[in-house]
């Protein structure tokens, strides 16, 4: 894969000279707090490892994922400083090409990196190309030309945009046009870097593409081989994992807390503590992982002590655990609501998709300020109701009802309410269903209440799954061991363990 560099000028302004005028890598020749120059080799190495294992990871696991050109705000002062080193790089080069005799020292530069540029964009049948880039920007040839004052600046700048027409996707073919309708030469040679670094970007995302189907036949074997090498050199990086699965042989052994509280008036009936369980069975490997897996969608992100073997889905795993969130808001809401409109209302596709799109819209903002949110829903779902019933002829909600409909919305903001708890271990249980008979076969018998978001859920199943399935391929042997100490031989773990 091409290296991924920033799409900037590889140098910036300072003295006289352009060669020195090339940015340190972050942290180049810095001393750390110890007072030493560099990192130890073997540190660098670690890091390096996990930062390729990251990006293969990435890509596999997530189909949209694409390098991004760094935009930096242009008032932050990262930005400031970024924009002013570029003018001022920019400046110079015109100030070396306008004085008598020209001087060449920075073109030279530029276009020497240019030059590397369009040959990076070459695929590897394109020799061709090779050789007439490598012909027209022979840098010997045009160092001798500007040692004599004969270097044509703006007949090779005309090659190189000839060259990008070429080579560019098609969504930069308005960009490239733009360019030759530029005159001044340093203008010019600015505009161009700046479409060159959209090529390289387009480039690099080009070769993501044409690598992922062979890392997602071999990401198996390359993570656990890649991880294996950091775990040799770093015996306790599975003590985090270790503590993760015992708490969840733990949670299956410890008897469930009690009933959410019905102290509110919901009409809901709350589920017996041993709905979403059944302690009684003996603990196996696959109801370990799907309780550690579980646990993850609660994890309390002030908590460091996250498992090894899935850091590299965490925020993957924060982003599931939010939708599951919302999901359980929108669902509480569409529960509550039909208790009060009935089959008739409910049964109508246009409106339950109406409602849902006035819940998800109005709830945002529902972590920072949920008892705001939940008035505004109360306010909006009620006269919502109101309006459908007048206009299907249907008899309105009595006073009483509309009071009751919108104090029980709002009660949903509370973490303890009755509806919210039933609907969150719901999800919890289809979700658990979905690790041990996959999604297709949870869905055909969903829990109560949920109904009204298999979509939804579907779609939430089917990550969740991706997830753990792939983890699961990966980690699965460092499991078993583990496994293997917290569950007796008596309980069935040599028949079971080979599921992973």
């Amino acid at each position: 894969m091409p290296d991924v560099k920033e799409n900037k000028p590889s140098k910036d302004p300072g003295d006289g000279g352009c060669g020195s005028l090339k940015p340190q890598t972050p942290g180049q020749n810095e001393e750390d707090k110890s007072g030493r120059k560099d990192s130890p080799p073997h540190l660098m190495d670690t890091v390096n490892e996990v930062s390729k294992l990251s990006i293969a990871h990435e890509i596999v696991m997530n189909h949209d994922f694409h390098m991004e050109e760094k935009v930096l705000p242009p008032n932050s002062l990262e930005g400031k400083v970024k924009e002013t080193m570029h003018n001022a790089f920019w400046d110079h080069l015109k100030e070396q090409l306008s004085a008598t005799p020209p001087d060449f020292t920075c073109a030279l530069e530029l276009l020497k990196e240019i030059k590397e540029i369009l040959v990076s964009l070459l695929l590897p049948r394109q020799n061709r190309l090779r050789s007439e880039i490598e012909e027209a920007l022979d840098m010997d040839l045009r160092k001798q030309e500007a040692e004599h004052g004969a270097l044509d600046v703006s007949h090779l700048s005309k090659y190189i945009l000839n060259m990008m027409t070429l080579l560019c996707a098609p969504v930069r073919d308005e960009a490239v046009q733009k360019l030759e309708n530029i005159t001044e030469p340093v203008q010019l040679l600015r505009g161009i870097f700046q479409v060159l670094g959209l090529m390289k970007m387009d480039m690099v995302n080009y070769t993501i593409q044409s690598l992922r189907p062979h890392l997602q036949e071999h990401s198996i074997q390359y993570e656990r081989a890649k991880f294996q090498e950091l775990l040799d050199n770093q015996p306790s990086l599975l003590d985090r994992t270790t503590k993760w699965l015992t708490q969840a042989a733990a949670d299956l052994t410890t008897p469930p807390p009690t009933s959410p509280d019905t102290s509110d008036s919901s009409s809901v009936a709350c589920p017996s503590p041993n709905e979403a369980a059944n302690n009684s069975v003996p603990l196996n490997p696959t109801m370990v992982l799907s309780q550690g897996f579980l646990n993850l969608l609660l994890w309390d992100p002030e908590n460091e002590e996250f498992p090894e073997t899935l850091l590299m889905d965490r925020s993957r795993l924060q982003e599931l655990e939010s939708q599951l969130h919302q999901l359980t808001i929108l669902a509480s809401v569409l529960l509550v609501a039909s208790s009060f409109s009935g089959n008739v209302l409910f049964g109508s596709p246009q409106f339950v998709d109406k409602l849902k799109r006035i819940t998800k819209a109005l709830t945002e903002e529902f972590n920072s300020r949920p008892e705001e949110a939940m008035l505004t829903v109360s306010e909006q779902v009620s006269q919502e109701i109101h309006q459908s019933l007048k206009s299907m002829g249907l008899a309105a909600l009595s006073s009483d009802n509309t009071t009751s409909l919108i104090g029980q919305l709002q009660n949903i903001a509370k973490k303890e309410n009755c509806v919210r708890s039933v609907i969150d271990q719901r999800i919890r249980l289809f979700l658990k269903c979905c690790l041990v008979l996959g999604v297709q076969r949870s869905l055909l018998d969903l829990p109560g209440g949920l109904t009204l978001i298999e979509a939804e859920l579907a779609e939430l199943g089917q990550k969740f799954v991706n997830l753990t399935h792939h983890n699961q391929q990966v980690f699965g042997p460092y499991y078993t061991d583990i496994l293997k100490t917290l569950i007796p031989p008596a309980q069935g773990l040599e028949t079971k363990v080979e599921s992973l």
